[in-house]
Parts: C-alpha cells; sequence; structure tokens
C-alpha cells in the first residue's frame, strides 16, 4: 500500500504532483483484476509563506542551483540583468604613444637619418711656393796646354741645382808662373764670362784660353791656372 506524504510549500507542491504520478503509473500497471490501488486527490497545499531567508532551490534532478548575489536565488524564466556596458557618451580615454607605421612588404624602409649626402670636405688650393734662388757650383778646372807656352784652354763644369736660371755672370781665373824648379812666381788674374743662362738644376761646360804677358814666362817657364772665383746673378 502507498502512502501518501504531503510537504507544504512550493516543494510540497512539486513532490505531491510527482508522487500522483507515480501513483497513477503504478495503477495502471498493477490494475489487472486481483487488487485495486486508490489514488486519491491530493490535498490542497496549505498557505504559502515568503521565505525570510536564504533559498536554495533543489532540482528533482539533485543538482543545486547557487544562490544570487543578493541572498535571493533566480526564478526561472526571468531574464537576467543586463551587464554594463561603457558609456558612449563619455569622453574617450587619451591615445597612448604611437607606435611607428609598419613597413609595406616589399617597400623600403624609413630611416630615421636623412637621406641627403654629406658634402665632402674642400681643401684649400695650395699655393705654390717661390722658386729659390740660383745655387751655381762648379768642378776643379781642367787644363791643357796650347801652342804658345804663355797660354792655355782651361774648361770649367757648372751645376745650377738652385730653382732659378743663371742669367749673367763672371768667373775669375787665377793663373801661376811656375820656374823650371817649380817655384811659384807670380799669380795673374783674369776675368771671363759665365756661359749663361744655366737653366734651374742642369749643368754647363766653359771653356777659355787663358794667356799672360810673353815676357812673364820667359824659356825654361809655364803657367798653371789653379783659381778659380765665380759671381753670378
Amino acid at each position: 500500500m502507498l502512502r501518501s506524504t504531503w510537504t507544504t510549500g512550493r516543494r510540497g507542491a512539486l513532490l505531491g504532483a510527482s508522487a500522483a504520478v507515480v501513483c497513477a503509473t503504478l495503477t495502471a500497471c498493477g490494475n489487472t483484476g486481483d487488487g485495486y490501488v486508490a489514488v486519491g486527490p491530493p490535498r490542497p497545499s496549505a498557505t504559502a509563506a515568503r521565505p525570510t531567508g536564504s533559498v536554495t532551490l533543489v532540482p528533482l534532478d539533485g543538482t543545486p542551483k547557487s544562490p544570487t548575489a543578493s541572498g535571493t536565488s533566480s526564478r526561472p524564466g526571468t531574464t537576467p540583468a543586463p551587464t554594463s556596458t561603457p558609456d558612449s557618451s563619455a569622453p574617450p580615454a587619451p591615445p597612448g604613444p604611437s607606435s611607428p607605421p609598419a613597413a609595406k612588404p616589399g617597400g623600403s624602409k624609413a630611416t630615421s637619418r636623412s637621406s641627403a649626402p654629406t658634402p665632402a670636405p674642400t681643401t684649400a688650393p695650395r699655393t705654390p711656393a717661390p722658386p729659390t734662388p740660383a745655387a751655381l757650383t762648379w768642378a776643379a778646372p781642367t787644363r791643357k796646354a796650347a801652342d804658345r807656352r804663355w797660354c792655355e784652354d782651361v774648361t770649367l763644369a757648372f751645376h745650377n741645382s738652385g730653382g732659378t736660371p743663371v742669367r749673367s755672370g763672371t768667373v775669375t781665373l787665377g793663373t801661376h808662373i811656375i820656374g823650371s824648379l817649380g817655384i811659384d812666381w807670380a799669380t795673374i788674374k783674369s776675368t771671363e764670362q759665365l756661359p749663361t743662362p744655366i737653366a734651374a738644376n742642369t749643368r754647363e761646360n766653359g771653356t777659355w784660353t787663358v794667356c799672360v804677358d810673353a815676357w812673364r814666362v820667359p824659356l825654361g817657364m809655364h803657367i798653371e791656372t789653379r783659381d778659380v772665383s765665380v759671381t753670378w746673378q
């Protein structure tokens, strides 16, 4: 024999309805003529009272639902409150630091430096140095006897190592009169002209026939031109 159990409140109504369904099923299954199962109408539930505290609904499948934040459970069929959305009328937030634009595929990479070429340093033209003055040197005289004993041919080799040509000048030659015993009796000077012009850094030879008075060179004596002095411009 089945026994009906009544529970007040919303939970009692649900449990009562479930029991009635079970009982009706058992009656249909057990209606074989051997016995009867009497199922009476459910007794009206007592007056429902509003809960005063936190209520937890327990569904028929036994899965509990968590209460809402306000302490009351959400009811089936109710629409949840919409979530708050940003107010479109509020001023937009200030923009953050902008990032450099990304380079396009295949494009050239932008550089922060200027692509203008750096001008090459200019050098001032050098002022040519002034030419150095003429510097004339000469070797020892080369002597050659002439057909007369009081004359001889004298050759001088000149070298201008300066930067300016020798344009004019004179050569002073000192001719010695030598006796038969080698005694140097006297020195006679004569002046000759330089073989000008003598260009810068060039060499030039000059040859002169030097003679003294015949009476100064008696028989058995001869002359030797040894001394040389030069002036030039």
